[in-house]
């Protein structure tokens, strides 16, 4: 008996069908079986289905005579399913990775409940990243669990959908579900299911990516069959009549009708434009024969309550022309506004161009407009330290201004204050590339320090490798790197890879990481109270989890199940999820021992404040093999980033630490001690020789006393041997009683003081 069924109906799908399937079947969790329906489908769908089966004995095909429609298809599934537990899946829609093992652990945690609701994500039709996700707050898995519905009301206001859910097969057997025929047949489902579950849990993940087609989805599709959602809210009230038990529950119910016949009136897509006055005419009698005397209508409804229980179809299509044309008033009054306000501020910015240049102004930004941070943060407060008659300026987004110190100006790009600066500075610094519209003024100094040790191909080494830069792309950075007066390296390896993929007049300063400094200059105090303002328990091992982004991907899908790992490795562990922004995985601090700290912007208080590095071809891991603290590799896809983005160093053949090529390997390296061993030790240390030989606490001086002043290689380098960078954390506690550790920073910041003014890196390492 498999814990899984998954029941497939397919009609029409064959285009997706091959990946739907594959997603089930790849699943981490292998105790499945997939029974897939061929729904009498015109295409391929049924040899597909047959090769599939062919293939793995966990597939089922199932082939019906007739088009039954989806209800019907998956009754089929039901009744061939031996699965502890139900899951549907449409034939276009996919299961996200490592979906059925979250299932899986959710259940046991919550002692095998009758449903299971998790979230999905909708899919743009081209692929493209996910255009919503179901609320997460009824999803939420703080609390009781499980429950029961009448604990969690809220569950109702989710769509009303049947694969959102896993269904534990004797349940659904011995309430005798099934689905009926017709379009609309969710909704007899869906909600007697939850109405009727004597215990209900929910797990907080997206484990559906449900696509969003462009054409041929059923919903989306004009006709007279969308009538077909009359009878099946009759059937769902014609349940209510049969369990009075259960009456609490049609107000709700009631509501929803409503809501979701509006939806169909309102999509001009789905309704024939001779049907609506039918359609509209059939709702207002279904709203008087369900209506619920006392129910409240909730005052963002009721102007849809009104048009479907009025019949109002003169008055709904005036609201929607008047909506209508409001958009689109104040789209071209919103384009009109952006042309006059561009066109003034290319004016500003040429008159700007013709006054003298401010020797005594320097602009900074980092990763194109985020917060203070990186190497440019750390040369801004170099700059304020050794070269004080010089004003700083800092562009960064609104979001991110909070970040500035009081001792740089606060820039917005695009503002006419940015555009001054631009014209008029005499040096800019920055770790992308420069505003295009930039014109380089005789005098100019700009200073690039790129975002860290290059491990992934860049520049030159892009130009067959269309998924991860597009030729205009490259291009614009084959240019700007021909403005660049200075470019900052660390060490011999980005010298010699930026000279070959980056070409052009400008001058390199191997002076090491000016964003690194920090490392090597904090204290034990200070990583104590680091980790104290995280939330990190004190004796905890904090493992920080930092992997590169997937810049070839449309999306971010996650690596790693943080989640999973940290149950495997026990309480002594805590993880810090640095994974990059954009994917789908819910927030993970739910448990306590998984901190989501991926919008942190000062990722070298997290290095402080970390016992180890898990990251694969970031180049974070230069800058944290400074610390001499052990780095673990994760490197699961090794063979299709190598076919994408391409590594110009293997990170295998000259690793950091211990090198793990799946999840249940890495949870072996720490759970035998290998990440910490001798062996891990040597590898570090020969990593460190060759990607840190400059780091030790005064790179950004360097760096702003040959800009500034033209002295060449002063503070001179301390030697690797006299290096004392910042304690672990276990010495720190050692060094620091607990009762010494500072009260935590404010909310937003946890930086730590700087203890030579003008070295602080303080902010987001994009890298």
């Amino acid at each position: 008996m498999p814990r899984f069924s998954v029941i497939v109906p397919a009609y029409q799908v064959q285009a997706y069908l091959s990946e739907c399937l594959d997603s089930v079947l790849s699943q981490s969790y292998p105790d499945l079986e997939l029974i897939a329906v061929d729904d009498a489908s015109p295409d391929a769908c049924g040899a597909l289905i047959d090769a599939f089966a062919a293939r793995d004995p966990r597939v089922r095909a199932v082939h019906l005579p007739r088009n039954t429609g989806p209800g019907p298809a998956r009754n089929a599934g039901i009744e061939r399913s031996t699965g502890d537990y139900l899951l549907f899946l449409d034939g276009d829609d996919t299961l996200a990775p490592e979906a059925l093992l979250a299932l899986a652990d959710r259940l046991k945690e919550t002692e095998e409940p009758d449903v299971l609701v998790y979230g999905h994500a909708r899919t743009h039709w081209s692929g493209q990243a996910p255009v919503g996700r179901a609320a997460a707050g009824p999803l939420t898995e703080c609390g009781p669990a499980p429950f029961r519905l009448a604990d969690r009301p809220a569950l109702l206001n989710l769509p009303a959908v049947a694969w959102d859910k896993a269904y534990r097969r004797e349940f659904v057997e011995r309430e005798g579900f099934a689905f009926p025929p017709g379009l609309h047949q969710d909704a007899p489902w869906t909600y007697p299911v939850l109405m009727t579950a004597r215990t209900v849990a929910t797990l907080d993940r997206v484990c559906v990516r449900h696509r969003q087609r462009r054409v041929g989805g059923l919903m989306r599709t004009a006709g007279e069959r969308h009538f077909d959602v009359f009878d099946q809210y009759d059937r769902v009230f014609a349940f209510l009549d049969e369990r009075p038990d259960l009456a609490r529950w049609r107000p709700v119910l009631f509501r929803r009708m409503v809501d979701h016949l509006t939806a169909v009136y309102a999509h001009r897509d789905r309704l024939p434009r001779g049907a609506r006055g039918t359609f509209l005419r059939r709702a207002r009698s279904h709203y008087r024969r369900h209506r619920t005397p006392g129910a409240s209508v909730p005052a963002g409804a009721r102007v849809r309550h009104a048009v479907i229980r009025l019949g109002l179809r003169r008055t709904h299509a005036a609201l929607r022309l008047a909506s209508a044309l409001r958009r689109g008033t104040a789209r071209r009054t919103g384009r009109l506004l952006r042309a006059l306000r561009g066109a003034a501020l290319r004016v500003h910015y040429r008159t700007q161009r013709l006054l003298p240049l401010r020797t005594d102004l320097a602009v900074f930004s980092s990763g194109d407009g985020h917060g203070h941070g990186g190497d440019p943060g750390a040369l801004e407060s170099a700059f304020r330290s050794l070269a004080p008659h010089i004003r700083t300026a800092w562009v960064s987004r609104p979001e991110h201004l909070h970040t500035v110190p009081p001792g740089a100006r606060r820039l917005g790009p695009g503002t006419a204050a940015y555009w001054t600066a631009l014209a008029r500075a005499a040096h800019l610094v920055s770790d992308t590339a420069f505003d295009p519209r930039l014109v380089k003024r005789k005098g100019q100094v700009l200073v690039q320090t790129r975002q860290g040790t290059p491990f992934a191909r860049t520049g030159l080494d892009l130009a067959e490798r269309p998924a991860a830069a597009s030729g205009a792309a490259l291009a614009a950075l084959l240019r700007d790197a021909g403005r660049w007066d200075y470019l900052v390296s660390a060490d011999l390896h980005s010298t010699l890879t930026h000279e070959r993929t980056l070409p052009g007049g400008y001058t390199v300063l191997e002076y090491g990481r000016p964003r690194a400094d920090r490392l090597h200059t904090a204290t034990a105090a200070d990583v104590a109270r680091l980790r104290d303002a995280l939330g990190v328990p004190d004796g905890a091992v904090a493992l920080l989890y930092a992997p590169a982004d997937r810049d070839y991907r449309r999306t971010q899908v996650p690596l790693l199940d943080l989640e999973r790992l940290a149950r495997r490795l026990g309480p002594r562990f805590v993880i810090l999820d640095r994974s990059p922004a954009g994917h789908d995985a819910p927030p993970l601090a739910a448990t306590g021992r998984v901190l989501d700290v991926s919008g942190h912007p000062h990722v070298e208080s997290l290095c402080l404040a970390s016992d180890v590095l898990v990251t694969d071809y970031a180049p974070l891991m230069a800058d944290y093999a400074g610390l001499d603290r052990p780095i673990v590799l994760h490197l699961p896809d090794r063979e299709a980033f190598e076919a994408t983005r391409g590594t110009v160093l293997d990170p295998c053949a000259f690793p950091p630490g211990a090198v793990a090529r799946s999840a249940d390997e890495l949870a072996d390296i720490f759970a035998t001690g290998h990440w910490r061993g001798s062996r891990s030790d040597e590898l570090r240390a020969a990593f460190r020789a060759r990607f840190c030989p400059h780091d030790d606490g005064h790179a950004a001086e360097r760096v702003v006393r040959r800009v500034l002043f033209g002295e060449d290689g002063l503070p001179v380098v301390v030697p690797p041997g006299e290096r004392r960078p910042a304690p672990s954390p276990s010495a720190a506690r050692s060094a620091t009683p607990l009762t010494t550790v500072p009260a935590p920073a404010p909310a937003g910041d946890v930086s730590v003081p700087e203890p030579r003014p003008g070295l602080l890196v303080a902010a987001a390492d994009r890298g």
